[in-house]
């Protein structure tokens, strides 16, 4: 099941032509259950701030959320994974400093699964270009997952030139000592999942610290886990760094996130 709606209304091939064309704008993912969500107002921050950073123009991220709701409720439905993209079919790529008005795109598909496996991942070289956003330019992360799959991985850890490890294709990635877990610190994009999660362990007195990790001391590490926005799953080996799941952990970590409040998503 997938169903897009532009502005509120059924997306056309037509609307869609200048996303495609262009591939300039930026989104946020949410899973949304009875009608609520976790962290609603990162992701109105998010759109507010990545819409006027990329067109020069406000959105109001409530009204965004909104028209998920609306968009929602004519589906029928009250539990969906949702895409909110925001672009313009009136961005022209030969006169881009004109300030345009956005357009909002929501895009519902069948909630995720609570149970995810655990990942085997392959280290490659990059770094996300204007990390601070989640902007659709996303071929070199499906470029650099498809190369770790085909090599025999689940999915790609991306490493940055001085050796240091920032995140994963569409995740954030945390290490575990057995004593408090580390966030790496380095050029990615911050996601919500990670953000909510490190509010909820600071409530609930897990000791959490930030820094270079570098790919060459993973060994060091006890455990690692990916989060975004449609859960959290076990990371059990980096290259030839093999270390198993960690299922209180992960029971733990999912313990902690089913603590942070659900809020209507209008």
């Amino acid at each position: 099941m997938t169903s897009t709606f532009l502005n509120g209304q059924p997306a056309t091939a037509d609307d869609l032509r200048a996303l495609a064309l262009a591939n300039y704008g930026h989104f946020t993912s949410m899973q949304v259950r009875d009608g609520a969500v976790q962290g609603r107002a990162l992701h109105t921050q998010r759109l507010e701030e990545a819409t006027l950073a990329l067109f020069g123009s406000a959105l109001d991220g409530d009204d965004a959320l909104k028209q998920a709701t609306q968009v929602m409720e004519q589906a029928g439905l009250r539990d969906a994974s949702v895409r909110i993209t925001v672009f313009s079919t009136r961005f022209d790529y030969r006169d881009p400093a004109r300030t345009v008005t956005p357009d909002v795109l929501v895009t519902l598909s069948l909630p995720s699964s609570p149970d995810k496996p655990a990942l085997r991942v392959k280290s490659c070289p990059f770094v996300r270009p204007l990390p601070q956003y989640k902007h659709v330019g996303t071929f070199p992360l499906f470029h650099y997952r498809r190369q770790a799959v085909a090599d025999g991985y689940d999915d790609a850890l991306f490493v940055d030139p001085a050796g240091q490890v920032v995140e994963g294709s569409i995740w954030n990635i945390g290490l575990w000592d057995g004593a408090a877990v580390t966030w790496p610190e380095g050029p990615a994009l911050r996601g919500t999942a990670e953000r909510l999660l490190r509010q909820a362990l600071d409530g609930a007195g897990v000791p959490q610290r930030s820094g270079p990790i570098m790919l060459a001391d993973l060994a060091r590490y006890r455990a690692g886990f990916a989060c975004n926005a449609s859960g959290l799953q076990p990371v059990i080996a980096v290259d030839g760094v093999a270390w198993g799941a960690d299922t209180a952990l992960m029971a733990r970590l999912k313990a902690v996130l089913a603590s942070v409040p659900w809020e209507p998503l209008a």
